[in-house]
């Protein structure tokens, strides 16, 4: 699904709004839970799961072809935990 897709979704749903108000909502939502991640918080939708900024560790790794050992730098992943709710729904 595309943020088309989704903009499509709303216009539809709430006949009250423009195609252009539906996608404007939909941006405003997804650079809203930008902003709460690059922040440091957390994103919880009840029903649906949590996304989360996680720090990853340095560690050391191999390259699969040479064997060769190589530095992996610390950084910061997105993380998503469904909800209970959803993994019950998904099986």
């Amino acid at each position: 699904m595309t943020k088309a897709d989704l903009s499509d979704a709303v216009y539809r749903v709430h006949g009250g709004l423009s195609r252009k108000e539906s996608a404007d909502m939909v941006d405003h939502l997804i650079a809203t839970i930008k902003d709460v991640l690059l922040s440091g918080g957390r994103v919880q939708v009840s029903g649906f799961g949590c996304f989360a900024i996680v720090r990853r560790r340095s560690r050391v790794g191999r390259n699969p072809q040479t064997g060769e050992v190589i530095a992996i730098d610390s950084r910061h992943s997105l993380v998503f935990r469904p909800s209970r709710i959803l993994i019950d729904s998904l099986n």
